[in-house]
């Protein structure tokens, strides 16, 4: 059975490397868990960007149009 895992290595400043040692800490879960968080923040960064994108394509309305709207609703009631 293959695992699902991959292996991502980048380096680091020695002094940082020391002062990890030093620390009682999963590394790796940790790391894993920042990234987990950035992943989705990117996703969810550009899924805004892409919903942004598409209302600007929408024509705009002509100036008075929201009050137009508010002031009928209101004088429906």
């Amino acid at each position: 059975m293959k695992s699902s895992m991959e292996v991502v290595s980048f380096r680091i400043p020695r002094r940082l490397k020391e002062k990890m040692d030093r620390l009682d800490t999963n590394w790796s879960d940790e790391v894993r868990k920042l990234i987990e968080i950035k992943v989705r923040n990117y996703r969810r960064k550009a899924a805004i960007e892409d919903v942004i994108a598409s209302v600007e394509k929408f024509p705009g309305a002509k100036a008075g149009t929201a009050a137009k709207y508010i002031r009928e609703g209101r004088d429906s009631n």
